[in-house]
């Protein structure tokens, strides 16, 4: 896709799940290794949970079938039924999980507006329900990094040190939802060590900018993930075969991890190309990662995705005046100049 006006295939920036795998990334798939993961004896997926446990600094990691699973496994090893955990009131674990965590782990949100998705650590330390009856016990906090709703906002590691302290004073866990952490460590060029051990165990997603078919990854401490590797299995997650997609995830990490700054490049350039045409639609400081948000005025947001859909490009309406653009390894440069000068004619 490097046309920037003639392409007939749908430009398709609703998200960075969207992707295909590349010709590569099949060949992996169909040559991989394989074996019967639920005796251990998959060795693609051992070794891609070595792997990605390595590079954060962590002692294990466990293969899921998809983010929301690595989520609720990790939440329900973490805490117990009937305690809170606290987190940003738009989290990705709190909206759009369809109440996975009250069924799962059986706990319940206190939710905190931040900056964007991001938790502020003071705070989060003003809002913490006293540590005495009646009151709920508060068990953890959950991060979400990047954060979805806020823009592909970044915590970065001087904030997150600055939560696990809360975490730590309050002898609490401190959960990452860290379907995008990938995105974000390439933003800010911090280290993986350092940032994976200011969690006490976090996920990472294989299927969002890495471009894999499915799947995400649970890494803290050994007993953490062995514990969260029972709720796999007790919530039917446990796979046989599987180094065929853990495959296609070693790839993906290996292969297209560090493109992700095209992405991020990618994502300024569509600000920077709407904000010609309609500087007030754009707040260009807030594009860091691979998302782009417009605000579109007057206009309802779903009228224009219907008119950009008929001219072939496929965008999200996040709210009744506001889009997402998402960038990923599916859309190049062309077609993110050719997506933006389209909605910037819209926007007019």
């Amino acid at each position: 896709m490097t046309s920037d006006d003639g392409a007939t295939a749908p430009i398709d920036l609703r998200s960075d799940t969207v992707t295909r795998p590349t010709p590569g990334m099949r060949r992996a798939m169909a040559e991989a290794e394989v074996g019967d993961d639920v005796y251990g004896e998959d060795p693609t997926v051992t070794d891609l949970e070595h792997r990605i446990a390595g590079f954060f600094g962590r002692e294990a990691a466990v293969f899921t079938p998809s983010g929301v699973m690595a989520t609720q496994v990790l939440l329900r090893a973490l805490t117990r039924p009937g305690t809170e955990v606290v987190c940003e009131s738009d989290a990705h674990v709190v909206a759009y999980e369809a109440g996975a965590a009250a069924i799962n782990a059986q706990v319940q949100f206190r939710t905190i507006d931040g900056d964007r998705g991001r938790l502020d650590a003071d705070r989060v330390l003003s809002s913490l329900r006293p540590a005495s009856f009646p009151y709920t016990e508060v068990a953890a906090l959950s991060v979400e990094e990047t954060t979805n709703r806020g823009g592909g906002a970044v915590h970065g590691l001087d904030s997150l040190r600055e939560l696990r302290a809360v975490a730590d004073g309050r002898d609490l866990v401190l959960h990452g939802d860290g379907a995008r952490l990938w995105n974000a460590l390439i933003a800010t060029g911090e280290d993986a060590v350092e940032v994976g051990r200011t969690f006490t165990a976090f996920s990472v997603c294989l299927s969002k900018g890495l471009g894999a078919p499915v799947g995400s990854m649970a890494i803290g401490d050994r007993d953490v993930i062995a514990e969260a590797r029972h709720w796999r299995r007790r919530f039917g997650g446990a796979m046989r075969q599987a180094g065929v997609l853990a495959a296609a995830g070693r790839f993906a990490f290996e292969r297209q991890f560090a493109r992700l700054a095209d992405d991020h490049a990618n994502a300024c350039a569509i600000g920077e190309t709407v904000a010609d045409v309609a500087p007030e639609a754009v707040d260009l400081a807030s594009i860091t990662t691979n998302m782009v948000y417009v605000d579109t005025g007057e206009r309802p947001a779903a009228d224009l995705v219907g008119s950009l859909r008929a001219q072939g490009v496929l965008v999200g309406s996040m709210g009744p005046h506001l889009l997402r653009l998402v960038t990923h390894l599916d859309v190049d440069a062309g077609a993110c100049r050719t997506a933006a000068r389209r909605l910037g004619q819209l926007l007019r």
